[in-house]
């Protein structure tokens, strides 16, 4: 069998780990369920009658938002196991195993493809009972959308197995994932309009890879103008992975040689 071959096998093995950890601790599943549908009913029924989107009801801005958002997070998943194997020892026994070593951080960010795919599913359908709409979208769009959806949650997973990695413990992991990204979702136009941000943070918040990313959804499905976001955004996730992949593998390598 070729090298390319065990190491697929290795990553679907690895994968196959992960995935069944799940429901041994369903705890896990809040990051990919309660949590992103109490986000969403929190701004479309507490915060959305105070939020102008001219043109649009708020439920249709925001949910290409929120969804980007809780998609990006799902990598939270794999920062905690990879801290928590790397507290238990378990990289050095899988570094004594006759196995790919590219295998244990490629079953790790397939394995978040699988869940994020849940977690769109949940939205989905608690947005569309909020009252969410498709407009000025046909089939290819909206699969596009979420070819793009799950893109960006492959790059968060390569972002968050570094953070894992780095952490001494899956606490600190969580705590430093939170402290980084969860401002950059607000500074964004995942919950309201960049332009009705003050000087500054308008600007900011206009570059920000969140909110080219959520218009690109908007563009997509709801019917925006596209701009340059639609190409733009996945400009951002290919270089997210090209990034963030590589630093990853070199840490794991200094944890592996530990």
């Amino acid at each position: 069998m070729s090298s390319l071959a065990l190491t697929m096998s290795d990553t679907w093995v690895l994968a196959r780990r992960n995935l069944m950890r799940i429901p041994r601790q369903p705890d896990l599943l809040i990051a990919y369920t309660i949590q992103p549908v109490m986000f969403v009913l929190l701004f479309v029924y507490v915060f959305g009658g105070a939020i102008a989107t001219p043109g649009f009801d708020y439920v249709d801005f925001l949910m290409p938002g929120i969804i980007v958002q809780s998609i990006a997070f799902g990598g939270f998943v794999t920062a905690l196991g990879l801290s928590e194997d790397v507290q238990k020892g378990l990289i050095d026994r899988f570094r004594s195993l006759p196995m790919s070593r590219a295998a244990v951080l490629a079953g790790r960010t397939f394995s978040d493809i699988v869940l994020n795919c849940l977690s769109l599913v949940v939205l989905l359908a608690v947005g569309l009972a909020a009252g969410f709409n498709f407009t000025d979208s046909d089939g290819g769009q909206i699969a596009l959308g979420i070819l793009l959806l799950l893109l960006l949650g492959y790059a968060f997973s390569w972002i968050f197995a570094l953070v894992g990695l780095y952490s001494s413990t899956p606490e600190t992991a969580n705590s430093i994932g939170f402290t980084l990204i969860l401002p950059l979702t607000f500074a964004s136009s995942v919950f309201v309009p960049a332009n009705t941000m003050p000087d500054g943070l308008r600007q900011f918040a206009e570059v920000n890879p969140f909110t080219t990313v959520s218009d690109a959804l908007r563009s997509l499905w709801i019917g925006t103008p596209a701009n340059t976001d639609v190409w733009m955004a996945f400009v951002w996730c290919f270089v997210l992975v090209a990034v963030f992949a590589p630093l990853a593998v070199k840490r794991y390598r200094q944890v592996a040689a530990k």
